[in-house]
């Protein structure tokens, strides 16, 4: 039987009961025995010292791709669960857009069981939306939900079909889970690798508007309102994002939407001479969607922050700017970016930051944890918001080194991660 957990002595940092008190947070059979003020110390129990750290409830990311099945050269679920754990997360959802891809129930129980043998992060599957994610015919959800998907996405493509994406609305309500919206209007994006703007023209390459993002959020708010099913937006880029948003919140519409820690701290300015490393989908837009997301934060329209963690392999990113692939990992670089842009920036508040990535994360997608009450999953993240470290790709436990922030010096950093009740990842 597994010993008991101590974390003494942190600043417990729990928005699921407005708790923000110096005490301590025992642990016992995988669960949270009790939190607070000092609890002594039960016989045999293994103390982890938290002084000057702050202990939340455990972080939770509900974008992250895995890679596995069919590109474990890439990223495997071990290494990518690893990697969330390195970076403070208890907790990841996978994204369904694997070789094959996780449209049906025997994927997605292999998902699950990876996820429960790799001994890190959990790991929560999505199922496809359609089958094969082509947009043309409807996945098996029942399946899915009944081998342990969460939601549903095709994510890396739209939903193209007004009416698919209506039906997939009123199915997943039955089973009361989200449909995650990759927003992209293909037709306005197509051929382009960046944000359209003044940078893209000068760099002589073709750009993505705004609007091919926006088009989609105003169609699936509305759709949403139709069916009364739950709309999630992935990876939110633009400013007008955030005001469809706004829009569709105040109007009793059931959407929610999350935002990437590189769109709140990067522009597109940072292509620079073509760095393929700042190239992803959607693209890092202007200082003005920047402020817009940031000011989404705050205010609530924008409820979750995510990583969208995408490794490659280092040759194809190596190609020319228009060819390499989209993506960057992000699993341990997310919480030092959200500490040096929100928190110690002033944007966000650190219970309202600590909310954004682990009671909402597990309120909106319905997933254990997300609160430190008594008889919770003893997930708890600790972390050093004031640790100032350089990021060091050769460091990552991720299979994958693109990111845009090696060299970068950032404020804030995990020092524990434990699920169930057992520290999966200490810092050195």
């Amino acid at each position: 039987m597994a010993r008991d957990l101590l974390l003494r002595g942190g600043r417990i940092v729990d928005p699921s009961q407005n708790m923000d008190v110096v005490g301590d947070v025992l642990l016992r059979d995988g669960n949270v025995e009790a939190c607070g003020a000092s609890l002594g110390t039960p016989d045999g129990a293994e103390i982890v010292d938290c002084a000057g750290l702050i202990v939340t409830p455990g972080m939770i990311d509900v974008h992250v791709h895995m890679r596995e099945p069919g590109r474990e050269d890439v990223e495997t679920i071990k290494s990518g669960a690893h990697s969330a754990a390195a970076g403070g997360f208890t907790a990841v959802c996978a994204m369904p857009n694997t070789r094959p891809v996780t449209d049906n129930q025997a994927t997605v129980g292999f998902v699950k069981r990876q996820g429960e043998a790799a001994g890190f992060a959990r790991v929560y599957p999505y199922g496809a939306i359609s089958v094969g994610s082509k947009g043309e015919t409807l996945a098996e959800m029942g399946e899915m939900i009944s081998a342990g998907a969460v939601a549903f996405s095709d994510d890396g493509y739209p939903v193209s079909s007004s009416q698919l994406m209506r039906t997939a609305l009123e199915y997943a309500r039955t089973f009361g889970v989200p449909v995650a919206e990759h927003c992209e209007d293909m037709s306005l994006a197509h051929g382009g690798s960046m944000n359209e703007s003044a940078v893209s023209a000068r760099l002589g390459l073709k750009g993505i508007p705004n609007e091919a993002e926006e088009i989609y959020v105003i169609r699936d708010i509305l759709l949403a309102k139709r069916t009364g099913g739950h709309i999630h937006m992935c990876h939110m880029s633009t400013k007008g994002s955030v005001e469809l948003i706004r829009w569709g919140k105040e109007r009793g519409v059931n959407v929610t939407a999350e935002v990437c820690s590189h769109h709140i701290s990067l522009t597109d300015e940072r292509v620079g001479q073509y760095d393929t490393n700042a190239k992803m989908n959607p693209p890092l837009r202007s200082a003005e969607d920047v402020e817009a997301l940031q000011q989404g934060l705050a205010d609530g329209t924008i409820d979750l922050l995510v990583t969208d963690h995408a490794p490659h392999h280092y040759d194809e990113k190596e190609r020319e700017f228009a060819d390499a692939p989209n993506g960057i990992v992000g699993l341990e670089t997310a919480l030092g970016v959200n500490c040096t842009w929100l928190l110690h920036r002033g944007v966000m508040s650190l219970s309202a930051m600590v909310d954004s990535m682990s009671c909402k994360p597990a309120k909106v997608f319905g997933l254990p944890g997300g609160t430190l009450r008594a008889g919770s999953l003893g997930d708890v993240t600790v972390f050093d918001p004031n640790r100032v470290w350089t990021v060091d790709p050769k460091q990552f436990k991720s299979k994958g080194r693109n990111t845009p922030y090696g060299g970068v010096q950032l404020t804030g950093q995990a020092r524990y991660t434990v699920v169930g009740g057992r520290v999966v990842f200490a810092a050195t």
